[in-house]
């Protein structure tokens, strides 16, 4: 019997037992290696926090039940494929799957992770491959000033795509001091918030606070771009669009990782967007990344502790015990 790993209300996970279906014609099973927690979208998960106007849009790919809960979510996993087609039994594979420690799905649901890059980074891939998209609607310029605030996962991963772009100036920023070891290890430059550099042509704000928003509009300079990356779920914010906002010309836009960009859209889809986000993961820089780790089982307390900022790395990785 296989286990999952379940929100069984607000506030509170469990394992639960799972059955399996039989793998029909095209189908893969999946032994998991490891998973990761997607820290801003399963925070509010965890919380009971998607906006109602939001459960269909929010559905993971594989997900069961429904929101607030009890639900299965989750949407980073690596396994070895044990049963399938020839052309990929035997292969390691990143999905977009909850945390289970095996699981059915079609083969065209799994991409191949290049041998060059280790499963345990690779449960990185779905965090690259927004910062790709992310990238592609920031639309930076050889040589730009640039600013990516918040430390986090996603923020971390797209720092590390931005510096390198040719001549680029990254600067990663965010509250913590700490996160100043991840920038050092990503090659990054880092200021808190007070200290940040200004006059910046791009900022991508991360952080999912209100004063990191403010904070990112403060950095720019004429006319220069914001990209909102930050998922706020049913909370509100304020945005200052006095001040500065209209006579320095300023733009804030929207990314999100759920469609292509209209930069690329009609020339990439999703499938080649994840290629690239492997391609990208053949850098071990982005190990810097994966600080934390828990087993499968241990999953229900550590996902906790994560959300009240016990444990303080950008990303929690969990480890299966393969057969």
């Amino acid at each position: 019997m296989e286990r999952a790993f379940w929100l069984r209300a607000p506030g509170h996970g469990e394992v639960r037992p799972v059955e399996l279906p039989t793998p029909g014609e095209g189908d893969v099973l999946v032994r998991t290696l490891y998973s990761a927690v997607s820290r801003g979208t399963e925070s509010l998960v965890f919380r009971g926090a998607v906006p109602a106007s939001q459960h269909q849009a929010m559905r993971a790919p594989f997900q069961d039940g429904d929101f607030p809960a009890p639900v299965k979510y989750g949407y980073l996993n690596v396994g070895v494929v044990e049963q399938g087609p020839d052309r990929l039994r035997g292969r390691t594979v990143f999905c977009l799957y909850p945390h289970q420690t095996a699981y059915v799905v079609p083969a065209t649901a799994v991409t191949v992770v290049p041998d060059e890059v280790p499963a345990a980074r690779a449960v990185l891939a779905g965090t690259v491959e927004t910062a790709v998209n992310a990238v592609w609607d920031a639309a930076p310029r050889l040589g730009d000033r640039i600013t990516v605030v918040g430390a986090g996962m996603v923020g971390a991963c797209v720092a590390k795509v931005l510096a390198g772009f040719p001549a680029a100036r990254v600067q990663l920023v965010d509250v913590d001091p700490n996160r100043a070891k991840l920038a050092a290890a990503l090659g990054l430059d880092f200021a808190a918030p007070r200290d940040a550099d200004a006059d910046r042509d791009l900022v991508v704000h991360t952080s999912a606070s209100e004063a990191g928003l403010a904070r990112s509009l403060e950095l720019l300079a004429p006319e220069g771009v914001v990209v909102e990356l930050s998922w706020y779920g049913d909370r509100r914010v304020s945005v200052p669009l006095g001040e500065w906002f209209h006579s320095r010309r300023l733009v804030l836009r929207a990314s999100q990782v759920g469609v292509v960009s209209p930069a690329q859209r009609g020339r990439r889809g999703y499938a080649e967007r994840l290629v690239i986000a492997m391609e990208l993961l053949t850098d071990p820089g982005f190990d810097a990344i994966l600080t934390d780790e828990c087993r499968f089982d241990e999953l229900p307390a550590a996902l906790p502790r994560l959300i009240t900022g016990e444990l303080t790395g950008p990303c929690l990785r969990v480890r299966y015990d393969a057969r």
